[in-house]
């Protein structure tokens, strides 16, 4: 029985170094690999080309921004003179009816009727001369 109880003993630690190593492989699982990913950009290399084609853009941007405006301004300019023209014709209009009044309470003439101004231009009746010149000598 001693030999059994051995044999027993050798055997249980056999299975036990058995699940030992079992658990170990099992805890530590299988081969693990891990994808690192670094955080370091580098910059793309440009042609002067290409540098040259970004600066060309950055100056129109530019140009087409201060055009815009100016045209604005120039826009602003033109409605001021528009106002201030139709002020000055209003004026015109109340001086010659004014002035109308004035010369028939004098009676110093008939007065003309108010004339619309024409807008075409007139053309011409005869064609204009041809001028001639004295022969180069």
């Amino acid at each position: 029985m001693r030999m059994n109880n051995g044999l027993l003993v050798v055997a249980a630690v056999f299975v036990c170094c058995i699940v030992l190593v079992w658990l170990c492989t099992s805890i530590q699982g299988g081969e693990r690999t891990y994808e690192v990913e670094p955080q370091i950009s580098v910059p793309e290399y440009r042609t002067d080309a290409a540098r040259a084609i970004d600066a060309y853009e950055r100056l129109m941007e530019r140009y087409m921004d201060l055009t815009e405006r100016n045209l604005t301004r120039i826009g602003a300019d033109i409605e001021n003179v528009a106002r201030k023209l139709e002020s000055i014709d209003g004026k015109l209009t109340k001086l010659s009816d004014r002035m109308a009044r004035i010369e028939k309470a004098l009676g110093l003439k008939e007065p003309a009727p108010a004339v619309e101004p024409n807008l075409e231009p007139k053309a011409a009746t005869q064609p204009p001369k041809k001028k001639s010149f004295p022969p180069a000598m």
